[in-house]
């Protein structure tokens, strides 16, 4: 059996500020490395196979943590990569909504009928991400983690759920969250989602979705 441990990477600057990310390469912040240090020693009395992260800073940091628990290298995956939120990118929410009124409201209502100015719709999103997902499952029989964001994220647990992205605002995945699934006989199923259990040291105030 496979099991699949879907992680969202840790806070930045930029989600506390609500400015959409998409490939621009922040960093985390000191909160972000605390929740990946936390998250790394959340998994590491599990056996861990393998990890894989997006190529940005912020994944691949907080990949790096856990895999430095089980002495494994990250293994980067464009797959895993962040929404392209093309002209959005570096705005503030605020700023989308004033400034692409009609297409905000058409993402907060549709987004599966949204294909973002410059960049990717969710359809796009799904399909590289589905395709790491079943390289994985092809390749490895034991636990594996996947560190990757937000967006993409919900777009997989979306894909692995037999749902459509017209769902994509009906799951949550916090930062550093993560969501399980087991994979056995041609079937993944759903065994535990937004575990931030191991977050609470941090006292932390819970951000918005976004």
């Amino acid at each position: 059996m496979t099991e699949i441990i879907l992680a969202r990477h840790g806070e930045t600057a930029w989600n506390v500020e609500e400015v959409f990310r998409g490939r621009i390469d922040i960093e985390l912040n000191q909160t972000g490395l605390k929740q990946a240090e936390l998250l790394a020693e959340y998994l590491s009395e599990q056996k861990i196979e393998a990890v894989y992260s997006s190529p940005l800073k912020r994944a691949a940091r907080t990949a790096e943590a856990v895999a430095r628990r089980h002495k494994l290298r990250v293994e980067i995956v464009n797959g895993l990569t962040d929404c392209d939120f093309g002209q959005w990118q570096g705005l503030h929410l605020k700023e989308v909504r004033d400034k692409y009124s009609q297409l905000y409201q058409q993402w907060a209502e549709s987004p599966q009928l949204v294909k973002l100015p410059g960049g990717e719709s969710l359809d796009e999103v799904r399909e590289r991400a589905l395709a790491v997902v079943n390289g994985v499952t092809a390749k490895h029989r034991g636990r594996v983690v996947l560190v990757s964001h937000r967006v993409v994220n919900k777009v997989l647990i979306c894909a692995l759920l037999g749902l459509d992205n017209s769902h994509f605002w009906n799951i949550r995945q916090d930062v550093c969250g993560t969501t399980f699934f087991s994979y056995e006989n041609g079937r993944l199923v759903l065994t535990r989602h937004n575990d931030t259990s191991y977050l609470k040291p941090l006292a932390k105030t819970e951000l918005s979705d976004f």
